[in-house]
């Protein structure tokens, strides 16, 4: 899994990170909104984001998600964050893929239409 972790360019979103040491990794600088615009213009493969709860809400807002790949756990907490924030809007989606792993947790695709 490693090799596959480290083979991809990575662009990190940090406020805090002011050097990288993962392999192929890059710093985003400046407006986060302008700067993933600009990388989805950009040939290549998908844009994917993981373990920033606060990154996805601010690309949801500003348009640019155009897939989630959601795992949905078959647990209540009764608390914890929101991923969709109340005042974020409409975003139509259409499910694209929906499984059942063996595990109870199920794996649903949505995508613009």
């Amino acid at each position: 899994i490693a090799a596959k972790m480290n083979k991809p360019a990575k662009v990190v979103v940090t406020s805090t990170l002011q050097s990288l040491e993962w392999r192929n990794s890059t710093r985003l600088t400046g407006d986060v909104v302008t700067e993933v615009a600009k990388l989805k213009e950009q040939p290549g493969g998908a844009i994917l984001v993981t373990g920033s709860t606060t990154l996805v809400r601010t690309l949801l807002r500003a348009g640019l998600v155009d897939e989630l790949n959601l795992l949905i756990h078959p647990v209540i907490v009764g608390t914890g964050q929101r991923l969709f924030e109340e005042e974020a809007g409409k975003l139509p989606l259409t499910l694209a893929h929906c499984a059942a792993l063996g595990t109870g947790v199920v794996h649903a695709v949505y995508r613009k239409p």
